[in-house]
């Protein structure tokens, strides 16, 4: 036995959606499809669905690397100086700092994006100096 089988109350791996299911719908709405939600994880995951030829706007991600994996349809990732194809199985690194943009196919363009979780909001007291 491993330590999470024998641990009482240690996390388990577990399977959390079906991509195929969420996607299937053509009349599934844009957007956040499903976000990972867990308590105490250190990722943050999303599932994305841009319609036929809808775009997400060029921009820059200041401090987190991404993994972005297409799941369904087809598009383009920019910069417009440097286009590239993405088809389903298409695995891209979004390195922090990098200026990016997607303009979905004809078939819109679902998409997976893996991070690190960002620190949420904390209130803290002034240090009295």
């Amino acid at each position: 036995m491993t330590d999470a089988e024998t641990t009482p109350g240690a996390p388990l791996p577990r399977v959390l959606c079906n991509t195929e299911s969420l996607i299937s719908d053509d009349s599934t709405p844009a957007g956040a499809l499903w976000r990972l939600a867990e308590s105490g994880r250190q990722l943050d995951a999303n599932l994305i669905r841009i319609p036929p030829r809808g775009r997400i706007d060029t921009h820059t991600e200041p401090d987190l690397d991404v993994l972005l994996l297409v799941v369904a349809g087809d598009g383009t990732l920019g910069p417009a100086a440097d286009p590239q194809a993405l088809a389903p199985g298409t695995l891209v690194w979004l390195p922090h700092g990098s200026e990016r943009s997607l303009v979905a196919g004809t078939s819109g363009l679902s998409y997976v994006t893996v991070h690190r979780r960002r620190p949420g909001m904390q209130i803290r007291t002034r240090s009295s100096t």
